[in-house]
């Protein structure tokens, strides 16, 4: 399965003005998967007419540090 992370870094778009964020998501007609009109790499991916659905990724981890004494 394809990752997002395989397409490079995110190209970020910009949502027309005034649309609100819940607004930037659409179901993909092929494989159902959410798509972030947002960014560029999911729309052009899930514009081809055979696709997987993305493999989901963490979007970042968490590093603990110890606490200082």
């Amino acid at each position: 399965m394809t990752k997002l992370s395989d397409h490079g870094p995110p190209i970020e778009g910009k949502p027309h003005e005034g649309e609100p964020d819940a607004e930037r998501f659409y179901l993909c007609k092929i494989c159902g998967q959410a798509v972030d009109m947002c960014d560029l790499r999911q729309v052009m991916w899930h514009e081809q007419p055979e696709h997987e659905p993305l493999e989901q990724e963490t979007a970042a981890k968490i590093l603990v540090f110890p606490r200082r004494k």
